[in-house]
């Protein structure tokens, strides 16, 4: 209640009450406006920082004087590293798609550019099979990153290779577990993608399971993973007729699909959720938040999926001879001269273009040698014309006898038993580790006298090292005795016939298809 003063009137009337009066405001009103502004300004500049911190624009290499990190790329070609670059935010970025449920293979390799300031991206598959400039005998990619051992090392060694055959380093590296493109997926609400027939795969080593029938249908997290990793059915007398190519088509497609819905506005409100599946299954040298400003970039700035352009890498399909396990085998050529102008035009981030010679780009020659663009081949062997073998081979070959996954197999019944080592751990780079070897885990040569059966079912006499049956005739005791004296020893048993000579390798043949 209102407190009131009394006063007394003089000749002693009745008391009046009146109101105190209020202290006036210190602030006028326009006081009291600029402290409003100030405050919406301060709750504004709160959330600019809060914006500032959760979308960071990367740095591209260079840019603030420091260069990428020194790559030894021995005598092949050394891409470019850095110069004039097309637009202010033009960047490259490799991604690797890594199977931890199929050994660790990275049958996914996708080079990126994105072209921020005009809004446009380019992104071309690799194909598992290509051909690249290495020193030992199986040539495809795929096998790079098992053949270094894994790990961050293996994934240096597979920058290096990409880095070769487009002819410029990519200024970062995403990889990527399987696991994640399924919790994405569940993450935005399922993608609706039209499944281009009907998949059914089962492998209890990998725990995979596929089930999903061909059509147009919202996919789970779940079903996504397995339609990415179809190739076919467990009697493999299904599936894609152009192989891992056909895969290749179909992940594109969904990687489309699933762009499309991911540049929706709504999922902007997602950011958390997404920040755990990259916690969780993503090693990059971008920060989360360079991750959120690309987003921020798409979305704000309008990149349509029209503008996104997927490309499987120009190639031709071709088959080259195998000097460990003496059959031919299947490889994806790169297309040289449409590769080269792919680069300039859509991948390259540099205004100077390239030239044929700064590509490291593979191809097979009539005489079934190996030649590349860079003008030097790492294996000295494969640089000649193959000698296919006339007669048996007394020294078993201590190369990896090796799945197209890089997997090392077993040359008689064609299971995997382990994963090729890393370089300098043996003398010979082909050499192999079996996890149940106990004197020399480098062989993998069958039992003496037996036959090599190879994954393609040949089979190659081997030479044996001992009688297997006594001799059919006794030995003839020496003519003279020994100069010792005493009872005569008959000579050792006469070393049985040599094999004839194996029929020429049939060269129909490759190598048996792995698990999806």
């Amino acid at each position: 209640m209102e407190r009131h003063r009394v006063e007394k009137k003089a000749g002693g009337g009745r008391l009046e009450e009146k109101p105190k009066k209020q202290k006036k405001s210190r602030l006028n009103r326009r006081q009291k406006l600029l402290v409003v502004v100030a405050i919406i300004l301060a709750v504004v500049l709160g959330v600019v920082a809060a914006c500032q911190s959760l979308f960071v624009r990367p740095e591209l290499p260079g840019t603030k004087g420091e260069s990428k990190q020194e790559l030894d790329y021995g005598e092949g070609v050394r891409p470019k590293a850095g110069g004039e670059r097309k637009s202010k935010d033009y960047y490259t970025v490799l991604i690797l798609g890594r199977d931890t449920g199929g050994g660790g293979n990275t049958d996914t390799m996708l080079l990126a550019s994105y072209d921020v300031t005009n809004q446009k991206a380019t992104v071309m598959s690799i194909p598992r099979d290509t051909m690249v400039n290495i020193s030992w005998d199986i040539k495809k990619i795929n096998a790079v990153y098992n053949y270094n051992g894994g790990a961050e090392k293996g994934i240096k060694a597979l920058y290096k290779e990409i880095a070769q055959l487009v002819g410029f380093e990519p200024d970062y590296q995403v990889v990527v577990e399987w696991e994640a493109v399924g919790e994405i997926v569940d993450a935005i609400g399922g993608v609706y993608f039209d499944v281009p027939r009907n998949m059914n795969y089962d492998d209890p080593l990998q725990d995979l399971s596929i089930h999903i029938d061909k059509g147009y249908q919202l996919l789970s997290g779940k079903q996504a993973m397995g339609v990415i990793r179809y190739r076919h059915d467990n009697n493999m007398k299904y599936g894609y007729p152009d192989g891992d190519l056909g895969r290749i088509k179909t992940q594109q497609s969904f990687l489309k699909a699933t762009v499309e819905q991911l540049l929706q506005v709504k999922n902007v409100t997602k950011i958390n959720e997404f920040a755990k599946v990259f916690q969780k299954n993503v090693e990059t040298d971008l920060s989360f938040s360079n991750l959120c400003w690309f987003g921020q970039q798409a979305v704000m700035g309008g990149l349509s999926v029209e503008n996104v352009n997927f490309v499987t890498m120009p190639n031709t399909p071709k088959m080259c001879y195998s000097r460990s396990i003496s059959a031919m085998l299947s490889y994806v050529v790169p297309n040289a001269q449409e590769l080269l102008d792919l680069v300039n035009n859509d991948l390259s981030p540099f205004v100077e273009p390239s030239a044929l010679s700064d590509l490291d780009i593979m191809s097979v020659n009539g005489d079934g040698s190996v030649s590349s663009t860079s003008g030097h081949v790492e294996d000295s062997k494969a640089a000649k014309a193959p000698v296919k073998p006339s007669k048996p081979v007394e020294t078993p070959s201590t190369e990896p006898v090796v799945d197209e996954d890089g997997n090392l197999i077993d040359p008689e019944t064609g299971e995997i038993i382990g994963t090729v080592t890393a370089p300098g751990t043996t003398t010979d780079p082909g050499a192999t580790t079996d996890p149940g070897a106990t004197t020399d885990p480098g062989t993998t040569a069958p039992p003496s006298g037996g036959t090599e059966t190879t994954p393609g079912g040949t089979t190659n006499p081997t030479t044996p090292t001992t009688p297997t049956t006594p001799p059919t005739t006794p030995p003839t005791p020496p003519t003279t005795p020994p100069a010792t004296g005493g009872e005569t020893t008959p000579q050792e048993p006469e070393t049985p016939a040599q094999p004839e000579t194996p029929a020429e390798p049939d060269f129909s043949i490759i190598e048996p298809p792995p698990a999806a």
